[in-house]
């Protein structure tokens, strides 16, 4: 793992994530009427609003289709929300190439092993400390914070922080 490097991070165009695990930590709570109960950090909700209007793209990329999911990507106005699909690599490219952002100015934030390919081909790949093996060792940067408690500020104060540099 690579340690925060700010002048690699200033060129930053794209932060995209996996949810379960990251945004949150991980855990589902299915109720017997079906309905999914998720908990996500307003410290990521922040960060992620000031990375939006300081004018960057950022991307929720879930393998699962989640009511819960939706509902916070409205709240925060997330602009890119992609449900139902454990092909993350060809959606973040495909996003990618549609904002005209080359794969060097892409930071992807994953957990599992659904990511492994989004993170080998963003710029950036960022995993959260309780990732599985395989995502720690492919990890430029493994936050401090979990997913669900912070990690998500955490990249997104890295990101801003290397633009002031």
């Amino acid at each position: 793992m690579k340690s925060f490097d700010p002048a690699r991070w200033a060129d930053i165009k794209l932060f995209a994530m996996d949810v379960d695990g990251v945004l949150t930590d991980g855990k589902v709570t299915v109720f017997s009427n079906g309905v999914e109960s998720k908990v996500f950090s307003i410290l990521d909700g922040l960060g992620l609003r000031s990375l939006l209007l300081s004018g960057y793209e950022v991307a929720w990329i879930s393998g699962r289709i989640s009511k819960a999911t939706s509902v916070r990507a409205t709240e925060l106005e997330i602009p890119h929300l992609f449900q139902g699909s454990r092909e993350k690599q060809e959606i973040l490219e495909e996003l990618a190439t549609k904002l005209e952002i080359p794969a060097k100015n892409v930071c992807y934030m994953g957990d599992d092993l659904v990511d492994l390919k989004a993170l080998e081909w963003a710029g950036i790949a960022v995993a959260v400390p309780n990732a599985m093996p395989e995502v720690i060792a492919t990890a430029d940067y493994i936050t401090q914070q979990s997913g669900g408690a912070g990690a998500v500020r955490e990249i997104c104060n890295h990101i801003l922080a290397a633009r002031m540099s």
